[in-house]
C-alpha cells in the first residue's frame, strides 16, 4: 500500500516563509481536495513535494513507503512512484513526446519496454485522452493549446502509472467535454492502479466528477480545516471568509511566482544540481 506522509513540512521560497507546519497523509486509492485562497501555498506544496530547487524545505519530513523523499534527487522521486501534473507545463523544443516517455518509462524498468509495446501504450493513452494521431512525434507541448498541455500531462500519467499523482489545476483551460474526459481517465486509472490523489483545483465541478474522499484547506501555509465533500460544495457556495471568522484568522496573500518546470521530473537529469 503506497503511503505519503508529510509532517511538519515548512518551506521556504527565496527566504521567505510560505509552508508553515503542514501535516497530511495520502495513500492509496484516495482521492484528496487541496483547497484554498491565491497564494496561500497549494503549489508550492506540490512542488516541494516533488523537489523543485527553489523551494527549500527548512523543517519537517516527506517520507513515502518510509522512503526518505526529502533525500531523493527529483528523478529519484519520480521512479519512486511521485507525479506531478503541472498547471504551467514547459514546451522543449527539439524533444518529441516518443522519445520524451519513452526515456521516462525506461528509467523506471530493469529492462527497456520494446518499442511495440511502447508505441501501443501511447497510442491507447492518446486515444483515451482524444488528442490528435500525431502526438507522439510533435515537440513536447511546443505550439499546444492550453488544454492540449493538459491533457498531455494525463498522457504522461497514465504510461507512467505512479502510485502517488497530484495534479495542479490540471482542469484549468479544459472545456466542459474534457474536463469530464479527464475526469474519468483519472477515475479509471486510480480504480485499475489503486494511484492515490492529491488535487489542486479552485472548481468544485471539477472534485464533483472526481469524487474526493478528503478534504483540505490551506490557508496561510497550513493546513486549517479537513473534511470530506461537504467541506467542498460549502466553500463553493460561501467562499473562504467564513473560516476566517469562524477560526478567528486573517488569510494573507502572498506573492509567490509561479513554476512552469520541474526540470522534466520523469527523465535523470544532467547533474545533481538540477
Amino acid at each position: 500500500m503506497a503511503v505519503l506522509n508529510i509532517s511538519d513540512l515548512h518551506v521556504n521560497v527565496e527566504d521567505k516563509e510560505i509552508l508553515k507546519g503542514v501535516n497530511l497523509v495520502i495513500k492509496d486509492h484516495e482521492t484528496h481536495a487541496l483547497m484554498g485562497p491565491n497564494g496561500n501555498g497549494k503549489s508550492t506544496l506540490l512542488a516541494a513535494i516533488m523537489g523543485h530547487p527553489k523551494y527549500t524545505v527548512t523543517k519537517g519530513t516527506i517520507m513515502l513507503d518510509e522512503q526518505d523523499v526529502l533525500a531523493m534527487r527529483v528523478d529519484e522521486r519520480s521512479r519512486a512512484g511521485l507525479f506531478l501534473g503541472m498547471q504551467y507545463p514547459s514546451e522543449i523544443s527539439g524533444v518529441t513526446n516518443s522519445d520524451f516517455l519513452r526515456a521516462a518509462i525506461n528509467t523506471r524498468r530493469e529492462q527497456p519496454i520494446s518499442l511495440f509495446a511502447f508505441i501501443k501504450q501511447m497510442e491507447q493513452a492518446i486515444k483515451d485522452l482524444d488528442m490528435k494521431s500525431d502526438l507522439a512525434h510533435r515537440f513536447l507541448n511546443e505550439g499546444f493549446s492550453g488544454g492540449e498541455k493538459k491533457r498531455n500531462e494525463i498522457v504522461q500519467m497514465k504510461l507512467l502509472q505512479p502510485s502517488i499523482a497530484m495534479l495542479d489545476e490540471i482542469d484549468s483551460g479544459l472545456d466542459v467535454d474534457a474536463l469530464k474526459l479527464v475526469a474519468n481517465e483519472i477515475k479509471a486509472m486510480q480504480e485499475n492502479n489503486h494511484m492515490g490523489l492529491l488535487v489542486v483545483s479552485h472548481y468544485e465541478r471539477f472534485y464533483e466528477l472526481l469524487k474526493p474522499t478528503h478534504a483540505h484547506v490551506l490557508i496561510n501555509g497550513a493546513i486549517v480545516m479537513d473534511g470530506d465533500e461537504r467541506l467542498i460544495q460549502k466553500i463553493d457556495t460561501l467562499g473562504y471568509d467564513w473560516i476566517e471568522s469562524e477560526l478567528g484568522i486573517e488569510i494573507q496573500e502572498e506573492s509567490v511566482k509561479q513554476v512552469s518546470s520541474i526540470g522534466l521530473c520523469g527523465v535523470k537529469q544532467r547533474g545533481d544540481g538540477q
